[in-house]
């Protein structure tokens, strides 16, 4: 039987037509080095700094993610993003081209997740489908509006004398156990009902202490306007390193839809540890307490992303709480420094101070904020300026005061006012008190009401006054909460109204 050429020919450019003859490449590197949740890879060379990799998981498990960090001539410093004790020499690594990025949206308002936005309470995945880079440059000065609009802290010390504003960085400073996160909680809890959303990011926390301080948010009813994004104590450093960024990108979310947000970084100095950590595994230079070179632009970069946009932008805003722990209240140390001059001021709270049952044990000489007065409403502002006065004087006395067997009266009556006034800025944890119970109880001491009760007695006429004047003159709180300011209408009602409770009290 003859061969037929051109049958044998049709046949085989049948075949061939049905196949796809793509080739497909792919980047490939493999592990040379792994320990300590680092990887050195071979290969990769179109990888880019801050891209997500793959690496394979355990029989049966999910890949494992890395993120590339430091790109040398032959090799790829990656950090590992997960469980790291099956990844060996030799392993592929394949590149994602992606960058590491976090889920955002109001689907995440309630819910505790970790940086990569996995949750962690037990409450289903998160539904949400939008996402962004936990890095990302800050806006630029043109996009900005100055800061005016407060962001209620709750705090009477805070919302007089170190006022916080929409879209600034206010540093909470201070030695381990004298209230810094009861600071920020407070703040968090005063956000009930109003249109402040809330990040609360938990770096290097026991996993015991943030499950204690979302129950507390869920006691005050600030879940419903609350993120809690958790990196604790047992996760692995470059978890710890990512928690504030992507904490951070899903504030953003908020700002930029011209929202208002709010985030608490507690605290960066294990931050700083995390990404010291992190450095040396990757073998980049050690610089002063053996931190990298670059730990200044670590946080500078992560800080300038809280602003106030204008209005062209949406003019929505995000408000940084960062909190530092210092070791024997030396704030001169490296990584406060750094902080310091990053921020627009910052709240020091001091150990003498809280053990002296002074609380929040606020060092009203050395906390400062940069924006001042320009974030207040007005009626704070009436109320603090001869506030703020009265304590400078008193603190100033109270030193000389010591050493001062015989006083004169004047001298006198500014130390028992300063004491009455320290008595009235005191005030139990979580419990924030409104603007306008705020304004009703400064505006009286000073003014002189408090100047003939007992200083032990203080606190409890302060509870009675507000009673009262919810029970006897409610219009007067109504109107200063409307208007954000004391009219002298207002200020004669409040006068009348003290003096009437003044005569009825038990005191």
């Amino acid at each position: 039987m003859a061969v037929r050429s051109q049958e044998i020919t049709s046949i085989l450019e049948r075949q061939i037509s049905g196949q796809d003859l793509a080739a497909e490449t792919q980047n490939v590197g493999q592990v040379i080095e792994v320990g300590d949740g680092i990887a050195r890879i071979w290969g990769l060379s179109e990888a880019v700094a801050g891209e997500l990799l793959e690496f394979p998981g355990s029989a049966g498990e999910e890949t494992v993610m890395g993120l590339a960090l430091n790109l040398e001539e032959e090799t790829i410093g990656a950090v590992i993003l997960g469980p790291y004790t099956d990844i060996q020499e030799g392993n592929e690594v394949r590149r994602t081209g992606r960058i590491a990025q976090v889920p955002v949206g109001d689907a995440l308002i309630g819910r505790v997740v970790n940086p990569l936005g996995q949750p962690l309470d037990g409450k289903g995945p998160v539904a949400t489908d939008r996402f962004r880079p936990v890095e990302r440059i800050a806006p630029g000065v043109v996009r900005r509006q100055p800061v005016t609009t407060p962001v209620q802290t709750g705090i009477k010390a805070i919302d007089a004398m170190i006022p916080i504003g929409r879209g600034q960085r206010e540093l909470i400073i201070g030695d381990r156990q004298t209230g810094k996160s009861v600071v920020a909680l407070d703040t968090i809890i005063n956000q009930r009902g109003g249109d402040l959303t809330c990040i609360y990011v938990a770096i290097g926390q026991k996993d015991s202490s943030v499950a204690e301080t979302v129950g507390v948010l869920e006691e005050n009813g600030a879940m419903e306007h609350t993120i809690v994004v958790a990196a604790g104590a047992s996760e692995s450093a470059p978890m710890r390193y990512l928690a504030p960024f992507a904490g951070c990108s899903i504030g953003e979310e908020f700002m930029e839809a011209g929202r208002d947000a709010l985030i608490v970084y507690d605290d960066l100095s294990k931050h700083a540890n995390s990404y010291r950590e992190m450095s040396l595994l990757l073998r980049r230079p050690a610089g002063r307490e053996a931190y990298p070179g670059d730990v200044f632009y670590l946080h500078s970069r992560l800080l300038e992303r809280a602003a106030r946009l204008n209005d062209e932008n949406g003019g929505g805003s995000l408000t940084a709480l960062p909190v530092i722990e210092t070791q024997a209240n030396d704030v001169s140390a490296y990584i406060p420094t750094n902080v310091i001059s990053i921020t627009d001021g910052q709240i020091y709270l001091e150990s003498d101070l809280f053990y002296a049952g002074v609380r929040p044990a606020l060092n009203v000489g050395i906390s400062v904020s940069r924006v001042g007065g320009s974030a207040q409403t007005k009626a704070m502002r009436s109320v603090a300026g001869k506030l703020k006065l009265d304590m400078a004087q008193f603190r100033s006395l109270a030193a000389f005061a010591q050493f001062a067997s015989d006083l004169d009266r004047a001298t006198r009556a500014q130390l028992e006012r300063g004491l009455r006034i320290q008595e009235v800025l005191k005030q139990p944890q979580f419990s924030p008190v409104p603007l306008e119970q705020q304004v009703m109880i400064l505006w009286a001491v000073t003014n002189g009401f408090l100047d003939d009760v007992p200083v032990d007695q203080v606190q409890r006429w302060e509870a009675e006054l507000h009673r009262a004047m919810e029970m006897q003159a409610p219009q007067l709180g109504e109107t200063i909460a409307r208007d954000k300011a004391v009219s002298d209408e207002t200020a004669v009602g409040l006068k009348d109204a003290i003096e009437t409770f003044k005569k009825t009290a038990s005191l």
